[in-house]
């Protein structure tokens, strides 16, 4: 039986991967990167590199836009701005599901599966960490199937 992309980023994190890389991994038969090359990229990124700031779940997310959507070398400036700009809508989503985007509040904060959590309710996550993987992988999917 296939795991799903949900299952495998929950999978990672429960055998010590942080979330950024638990992310990254989740997606390598879409990014092209291998596992190992995830979780080379994305080992220095996990408990908000290391300083409690950006969420590891949102780098992941963040890092695997920007492979979905590859740099035009004949003009970097779009690409840069079509990049950002998937960043900002991610970060946005992210931060109306959490209410941050900084690791360390988030961390703070009791963070439980419900409504806007589908996923992760779906899997009866209870983990903090699990549940901003698991819906940071969900919000990057609705993205790619909106074609954003």
């Amino acid at each position: 039986m296939t795991m799903t992309r949900y299952q495998k980023a929950a999978d990672y994190h429960h055998k010590g991967f942080n979330c950024c890389q638990s992310i990254l991994a989740a997606f390598t038969d879409r990014t092209g990167l291998s596992e190992q090359a995830s979780f080379d990229a994305a080992a220095g990124f996990g408990a908000g590199m290391q300083t409690g700031e950006a969420c590891g779940a949102i780098a992941g997310a963040v890092m695997t836009l920007g492979l979905l959507h590859p740099v035009d070398p004949e003009n970097p400036v779009a690409s840069k701005r079509r990049t950002g700009a998937l960043a900002k809508e991610f970060q946005k989503r992210f931060q109306e599901k959490f209410g941050a985007l900084r690791c360390a509040p988030l961390l703070k904060t009791k963070i439980q599966t419900g409504d806007h959590t589908p996923a992760a309710q779906e899997m009866e996550l209870t983990n903090r960490c699990d549940i901003l993987i698991i819906t940071a992988v969900e919000i990057v999917e609705e993205m790619l199937q909106e074609g954003t």
